[in-house]
């Protein structure tokens, strides 16, 4: 590759949520195609996107460059002193350039998420900043930045006061920020940057600030400010970028600084000074309680007493084939380094059912494991059942072992902050989700900002096909109407036309239904915390895929109101006077069959909608197997087996079980291949 003459430092992705508009992979893909052997991401107050450039990057032998554009509240200072008037946000960039400034950027995302009031921008205080700035390169931000505000307000002498204190706390790391997307506001504060530069001797750097890969792509990112600010397009006074806030290639920066080349190779010197990615790491377990013992011996004691427990009444034969069973399970759970997993996970699953918070009894490939079953992390019998623990843990295909445990829907909140309190709270959080411009609801919302009538909106919009996960379009091949509408009516082809480039954007950030991380060390040591304005609990910045190469281990934590439903009702047969356990009811029970046989299931987890009914309608089941292979079959892909297993049920249909061998393990589902 030749000697690269710019690199892009200043890219916003889909991780500024309604800000950015270029997707990490089209971003490494561009950078690889136009011979730009690095890439800078700086999105707006986060890195969500930082492991995933990373894997990206890696893939294309494209150097991830890791910034952040961060809010801080700058003070207004008095004339040569620094006396605060008052205080007023500004913009600042930063690129980690090693461990260490990855790790000082981590605790700024504390400060700045942990510390601000819930009714404030979340921002670093100046001085906060300033503390933290080890392995940092500071971007002065442009016009918008603490500089450019001072100079737009006629405060220079206030600017090259900011300046001396940003050189003096990040001492060769700072560089005055150039930018021309074609602004007033760039060419009033230009040569006040450059005066201020050549007095102070800092570096001059020039960069782009991209929101959008094209300029064809302006129009439909103009309307996403939009519907982030609940403006309208028509409107004059909202936030608006310029058309040339896109991804210029290398040769048209050149041209467009060419009376000031050191900035442009200053953008060169940036990416080579920078050398960290955001790289996978091996799990690190939070820390149990072992008393002076190894996780192993105490998952070997606790179990051995669990074993007891589940063993009375047993025979001798009995007690054998289990005991076996669960030897061999702890031998693959300490050989592949598990014990601690399985201990916190009973830990706080006893906990809760001693503090009456119902807890489910196992689902998922857990439900295998005889080690959980003694460590009543699950109540299911996998002997009787026939479970595999090797469909939960097997030393051939290592991957982390993950209970799903629900958890009464009104107490599930007591567990979590049991777990906070047990572990402590800057070790614990819930994970990130995102929430994407979906067909339907992009649709809506390009047309409100758009201001086209409601039911014109609501039409095109229920004209989007009901299926999961379906694109624009395919729903434009499907749907012929889409066509005549567009043809007969601008307005609604220039809405079909935004609404296809921005859908599949990102368009919020929420919390994952279940997922809870506990760290081995405060969180903010090891990933970058954020945190919602509605929660008082952290949340990673790293999604549920990327929180786990990022070393932490999760726990399902899944609240289910059919737990709640079953708690009240056992609760209300007990003040009748009826003795009642629901951890131990008859599996054969004939009135119970009866209501499965009707589709009576209203309420009943996993068998309450219509297709459910009609199915068990149906089937007919007359045995707790039916039900497992029901729930079992009822997903896309199984689900087409369903009409023969009712047959063969109903001896309608010869049961296939392929070859004699395979018998013994198919006769119980007829011959039908599933788990």
């Amino acid at each position: 590759m030749t000697e690269p003459s710019f690199i892009h430092l200043r890219v916003h992705t889909e991780h500024s949520l309604l800000e950015g508009a270029i997707k990490t992979a089209k971003l490494v893909a561009w950078a690889r195609e136009h011979k730009m052997p690095a890439v800078g991401m700086t999105d707006s107050g986060n890195i969500f996107g930082a492991m995933l450039l990373a894997k990206e990057a890696s893939h294309s032998q494209v150097q991830p460059l890791l910034g952040c554009q961060l809010t801080i509240k700058t003070p207004s200072f008095e004339k040569n002193a620094f006396k605060a008037e008052k205080t007023t946000y500004d913009k600042v960039v930063v690129f980690v350039q090693n461990q260490v400034g990855y790790q000082n950027l981590l605790l700024h995302f504390s400060e700045y998420y942990m510390g601000a009031d819930k009714q404030e921008t979340p921002h670093l205080t100046f001085d906060e900043l300033l503390n933290k700035t080890d392995g940092l390169i500071l971007l002065t931000g442009g016009v918008e930045g603490p500089l450019g505000r001072q100079i737009l307000a006629g405060r220079a002498d206030r600017a090259a006061e900011i300046l001396k204190r940003l050189t003096t706390a990040f001492p060769g790391r700072v560089y005055m920020e150039l930018q021309r997307h074609g602004m007033p506001t760039e060419e009033q504060c230009e040569p006040e940057f450059l005066k201020l530069a050549y007095d102070q001797n800092v570096p001059l750097v020039a960069t782009n600030e991209a929101f959008f890969m094209t300029p064809d792509m302006y129009e439909a990112h103009d309307a996403m400010l939009c519907i982030a600010d609940k403006t309208f397009v028509t409107e004059e006074n909202r936030r608006r970028v310029t058309p040339e806030h896109y991804l210029k290639t290398a040769e048209q920066m050149v041209e467009l600084f060419a009376d000031i080349p050191e900035a442009i190779q200053n953008t060169v010197v940036i990416a080579r000074r920078c050398a960290f990615m955001a790289e996978k790491k091996k799990p690190a377990f939070p820390l149990y309680d072992c008393k002076g013992k190894t996780p192993a011996e105490v998952l070997r004691d606790m179990a051995e007493q669990g074993f007891e427990m589940r063993m009375k009444g047993r025979s001798a034969a009995d007690r054998k084939k289990y005991h076996d069973r669960l030897e061999y399970e702890l031998g693959v759970i300490e050989q592949m380094g598990f014990p601690s997993y399985f201990l916190i996970v009973a830990d706080f699953i006893q906990w809760s059912k001693a503090h009456g918070v119902p807890v489910g009894p196992g689902r998922g490939s857990g439900a295998g494991s005889v080690v959980a079953w003694c460590l009543t992390i699950t109540n299911i019998d996998p002997l009787r059942f026939n479970l595999l623990f090797e469909r939960f843990l097997n030393p051939e295909r290592v991957n982390m072992p993950d209970f799903d445990v629900d958890f009464c829907q009104e107490n599930r909140q007591k567990t979590i902050e049991y777990v906070q309190n047990n572990y402590g709270f800057d070790h614990v959080a819930q994970i990130i989700t995102f929430g994407k411009l979906q067909a339907k609801a992009v649709i809506r919302d390009v047309g409100r900002v758009l201001q086209i009538p409601y039911p014109v909106v609501d039409r095109l919009s229920k004209l989007v096909p009901n299926e999961i996960g379906i694109t624009l379009k395919q729903a434009f091949e499907q749907e012929p109407q889409f066509e005549k509408e567009a043809a007969a009516d601008e307005g609604i082809k220039q809405l079909l036309e935004i609404a296809v480039r921005l859908e599949g954007l990102y368009r919020n950030s929420s919390t994952h239904a279940a997922g809870v991380v506990i760290g081995d060390k405060p969180l903010d040591q090891i990933v970058p915390i954020y945190k919602d304005p509605s929660s008082d609990m952290p949340v990673t910045q790293y999604n549920m895929k990327f929180v786990e190469s990022a070393s932490l281990i999760k726990f399902d934590f899944l609240g289910l109101k059919t737990l709640t439903t079953i708690a009240k009702a056992e609760e209300l047969v007990k003040k009748r006077g009826i003795d009642i356990d629901t951890e131990d009811l008859p599996l054969d029970d004939e009135k119970t069959f009866q209501l499965l046989k009707a589709g009576d299931t209203t309420g009943v987890f996993q068998l309450e909608s219509t297709g459910m009914k009609k199915i068990l309608h149906d089937m007919q089941p007359d045995k707790i197997e039916d039900v497992v292979a029901l729930v079992s079959l009822y997903r896309p892909g199984p689900m087409d087996s369903i009409p023969s297993y009712i047959a063969r049920k109903k001896g309608q249909e010869e049961p296939d079980y392929m070859h004699p061998l395979l018998e013994p393990i198919l006769k119980e589902t007829y011959g039908i291949m599933i788990y």
